[in-house]
């Protein structure tokens, strides 16, 4: 029998439609979440394959792109031959940039879900939380990731990954767990004018004016609305963890209001 969720006292339940990692798990529930998903072959795979990125960058840089409409301010032409992590639904971008992210990452099942006919038949190395293997089979150039419920930056992705209510987080992890330490943000606008709270899902308008392509999320589409305290509290323990092993996290972002990270020229960064 699945162990029941267990929620603090006081604390409110998860929105209805909530489609990330449950913050109430219970212990029992989490211990039963990792095994099932160890009995699983592509588990196996995905941790070999996980191990082999450990390390990999070790004193190099790279950047996040995320997707905030900033993104399409940035000076993309300065990244070639940069280490680079696009999230989620960055395809879109294709069309109109030659810019290709060395990797793509993504975590939230709505996401998965729509951008599933881009991750099957893509080359790009991607990480994708282990629920897309519902949308997306096995590849070599795909990783699969187990979400924990547990609160926490993760140093070594190969067991698992919090997701901290936003993929940056996870591409924080991720680029921690290659070895980078020297990491920068660009298009991380940490704003949005969809209001609502936080993680419900909610059915899109015709356009989307939160991201870097009107159509990320449009055309009634479902999707998730950010959880910005949460995401806050991630970034301030990426930042933590960086720092502690000498490392650092810049945002590039052209504007925008996140300024938990010092701000930087891209440029800059890159020459530093």
């Amino acid at each position: 029998m699945t162990p029941r969720n267990r929620m603090p006292q006081g604390e409110p339940p998860p929105p209805a439609g909530h489609a990330t990692i449950n913050p109430y798990r219970s212990a029992a529930y989490e211990l039963w979440s990792r095994l099932r998903w160890d009995v699983r072959p592509e588990s196996w795979r995905s941790r070999r394959a996980l191990r082999a990125w450990r390390d990999r960058h070790p004193g190099q840089k790279a950047v996040i792109l995320c997707n905030g409409p900033s993104l399409l301010k940035a000076d993309l032409a300065l990244l070639d031959g940069v280490f680079t992590f696009g999230l989620n639904k960055i395809n879109l971008l294709f069309p109109t940039s030659p810019m290709r992210p060395s990797c793509i990452v993504a975590v939230n099942p709505l996401v998965i879900e729509q951008n599933a006919a881009f991750y099957r038949q893509t080359s790009i190395p991607l990480f994708l939380d282990s629920c897309a293997l519902r949308h997306v089979r096995p590849r070599p150039n795909i990783t699969y990731l187990h979400s924990s419920s547990q609160h926490k930056f993760a140093r070594d992705c190969a067991i698992s990954i919090f997701q901290g209510a936003t993929v940056t987080f996870v591409a924080m992890q991720l680029a921690f767990h290659m070895g980078f330490r020297q990491v920068a943000l660009v298009g991380c606008d940490h704003s949005f004018s969809a209001k609502g709270p936080a993680n419900m899902t909610v059915v899109s308008g015709e356009r989307d004016s939160d991201h870097f392509d009107p159509n990320y999320f449009a055309g009634g589409v479902r999707w998730q609305l950010p959880d910005m305290a949460r995401s806050e509290f991630s970034y301030a323990m990426a930042r933590e963890a960086f720092a502690e092993s000498g490392g650092r996290i810049v945002n590039c972002t052209v504007g925008g209001r996140l300024e938990i990270y010092p701000r930087m020229d891209l440029a800059a960064f890159l020459r530093s």
